[in-house]
């Protein structure tokens, strides 16, 4: 017996149980997955089986009688010889960590040699599942309803009715009456006015005034200016002088009152003399 061996009967075994026993490692369990949705909804898988390996020991003997059928050997050889074979690969797994069972997967052992199953993307052990693939909804379009065709009956035209032309009456021509001449009043004749003469004012004569004669006015007589002397012109080196004794007493007024001033408010006068930066370096 080999490994491709051992996978063939357990596929074969498995197409139509639900559980096949590895005697003295565990068995294999087949178990039915219903439809579900996957991608969020948008697409429907259908229903599978799903193959995993279990460490329980399971009390059927299904492998051992498909080798026996198979082989023409009785059913304790078959027993015998597969349980062997099952001891082997048992130990094997345990150094190797992965075997590869031909159609069905990789049987894998972890660290501490706990066994377990990955089985093979195109694994299919669901016969009755052939055929069925997943429906997308993303592209999945309705097929419309035929619309029902509706005829409608023709419409019955019913004959107009002929017009009645009923007879115009003659009009009634009343005879128009005679028109009565009333007398014309006489025009009452009113006496004109007598016109009002009224009597002309006489006219009043102004007397005239007389010229009024203005005296001529007398000539003013300007009295006589006496001449003033002229100021005398002062040297031009006394002036310039007066002008240099004044800017000397200036300075020396303002001298003595910025002494004045340092000694009574330096801070008030520092102001005046310096910057904000520079009195900060000079208080530092």
């Amino acid at each position: 017996m080999d490994i491709d061996l051992l996978a063939k009967m357990v596929k074969e075994v498995v197409m139509d149980h639900d559980s096949v026993t590895l005697p003295g490692m565990g068995s294999f369990v087949a178990e039915l997955v219903p439809a579900a949705f996957a991608d969020r909804g948008y697409t429907i898988l259908p229903p599978y089986r799903r193959l995993y390996f279990s460490p329980k020991q399971g009390d059927d003997h299904l492998l051992a009688e498909l080798y026996a059928k198979s082989n023409d050997v009785s059913l304790a050889d078959a027993s015998r010889i597969l349980a062997d074979f099952v001891a082997e690969m048992k130990e094997v797994l345990k150094v190797r960590k992965t075997l590869v069972l031909t159609g069905l997967g990789r049987l894998r052992a972890t660290r501490e040699n706990h066994f377990f199953f990955v089985a093979d993307e195109n694994l299919d052990i669901y016969p009755n599942g052939y055929g069925l693939q997943p429906i997308s909804l993303k592209t999945h379009e309705e097929t419309p309803e035929p619309t029902p065709v509706v005829v409608e009956p023709e419409p019955i035209v019913e004959p107009e009715p002929e017009p009645v032309v009923e007879p115009k009456p003659e009009p009634i021509v009343e005879p128009e009456p005679e028109p009565v001449a009333e007398p014309e009043p006489e025009p009452i004749v009113e006496p004109e006015p007598e016109p009002v003469v009224e009597p002309e004012p006489e006219p009043v004569v102004e007397p005239e005034p007389e010229p009024v004669v203005e005296p001529e006015p007398e000539p003013a007589v300007e009295p006589e200016l006496e001449p003033v002397a002229a100021p005398k012109k002062k040297s031009f080196w006394k002036v310039l002088g007066w002008i240099l004794l004044i800017l000397v007493a200036l300075v020396v007024l303002a001298a003595v009152a910025l002494a004045v001033v340092g000694r009574v408010a330096p801070e008030w006068l520092d102001s005046f003399l310096y910057s904000a930066e520079e009195l900060e370096i000079l208080h530092q």
